[in-house]
């Protein structure tokens, strides 16, 4: 039974606020017994020369970071050839993202999302009162253009495109996605959280474009995700607003010596880069061998639809139950997949044994 002063306590929430469920306590994260492909991290150690930046941070832990993270969005703006006013840094992407929608949307207002997408803007929608207009891919993955100039999404604030997307991995050619900003005269939210494992990239389109924010993260080709780093760039009009509103000392010493760091050592991820992609076709072979329908992908995971008899639960649970975690989606139409990230050879070929062993039997050698 609810006590009289908590009930009035919570009557006091925003409608907004009310509607969210308490979160339970949770569950700890999985010990390292468990090889972990759900989440798209990079599972490399970072560069000696990188690891020793975050070190030295850790000697400035009693300062509080720099304000605004000035020299990291001059370090940004100098790796990316841009002036350092178009720059944003953050606490990862996802930061940047919800500063979007808080900057953008009021109550009633909509935005629209390429779908199957990240399932978090449904929440950072709904944390604004507004609605998010899920639209379905073209076949064979292509931007439908005309659907987001006409149909219900030609009211949205702003449209949001991951490329290649998540969680399907398709790439969209970035000349595809300039025809739309072109003709489109709002926002084009461009999440590039991937884009190191893609054959283009789109932020040579800001010279041209003011409605056009590209947002990247060192999170999953900088092997980051702990340290969160992300940056926006835009319009210098757009990116001040944004920075406006952005919380004070929003990133940590080490996140702000990592991203300089990597800014400045780039090409020390090259061998990283061509690794994942060679192993994410040894993977995607395999798991053709092995009766999956593997869509392809120009991220750092696959995603596959299992053999038919069992569903993209039933793979995650039975992965589960052999210490080997994977994703799966209840509600994006895609009830009979599974989302894999690529790992190191050992843990590949741990999850192909585990496939192997669910698909045929442990005393299968298929």
């Amino acid at each position: 039974m609810t006590d009289a002063k908590l009930r009035n306590l919570l009557s006091s929430l925003t409608p907004i606020a009310r509607e969210l469920d308490a979160l339970p306590a949770g569950r700890p994260a999985p010990d390292d017994s468990y090889v972990k492909l759900d989440t798209n991290e990079n599972p490399f150690p970072l560069p000696t020369i990188v690891m020793r930046s975050a070190i030295a941070a850790l000697e400035r832990q009693y300062l509080y970071p720099e304000n605004d993270n000035v020299s990291l969005r001059e370090a940004a703006a100098a790796a990316y050839g841009m002036s350092a006013d178009r720059v944003m840094a953050g606490n990862g992407s996802s930061e940047l993202l919800s500063l979007v929608y808080r900057a953008f949307l009021a109550p009633g207002d909509s935005i629209a999302m390429m779908s199957p997408g990240f399932s978090f803007n449904r929440k950072l929608a709904m944390l604004q009162g507004a609605q998010l207009l899920e639209v379905p891919c073209d076949e064979h993955d292509s931007l439908p253009i005309d659907k987001l100039l006409f149909g219900p999404a030609r009211h949205a604030k702003f449209i949001l495109l991951a490329n290649p997307n998540n969680p399907t991995g398709a790439f969209v050619p970035v000349a595809e996605i300039e025809r739309l900003v072109a003709r489109y005269d709002r926002l084009v939210v461009l999440d590039e959280a991937y884009i190191d494992f893609a054959p283009e990239n789109g932020l040579h389109l800001l010279t041209r474009y003011s409605n056009l924010l590209v947002l990247r993260t060192f999170s999953k080709s900088y092997a980051a995700a702990g340290i969160r780093v992300g940056f926006a760039f835009g319009h210098p009009e757009l990116i001040g607003r944004l920075r406006n509103i952005q919380n004070v000392f929003n990133m940590n010493v080490i996140g702000h010596a990592v991203g300089m760091s990597i800014l400045a050592h780039r090409r020390a991820y090259d061998e990283n880069h061509s690794y994942i992609k060679h192993e994410r076709q040894r993977v995607s072979d395999a798991l053709s061998h092995f009766g999956f329908a593997v869509t392809p992908s120009h991220a750092n995971f696959l995603l596959a639809r299992v053999p038919a008899g069992q569903d993209g639960r039933w793979w995650q649970s039975a992965l589960e139950r052999q210490k080997v975690l994977v994703a799966f989606f209840a509600d994006d139409g895609m009830q009979d997949c599974i989302r894999v990230s690529i790992g190191t050879k050992e843990q590949m070929d741990a999850f192909l044994t585990a496939v192997r062993k669910l698909r045929y039997g442990a005393d299968s050698a298929s």
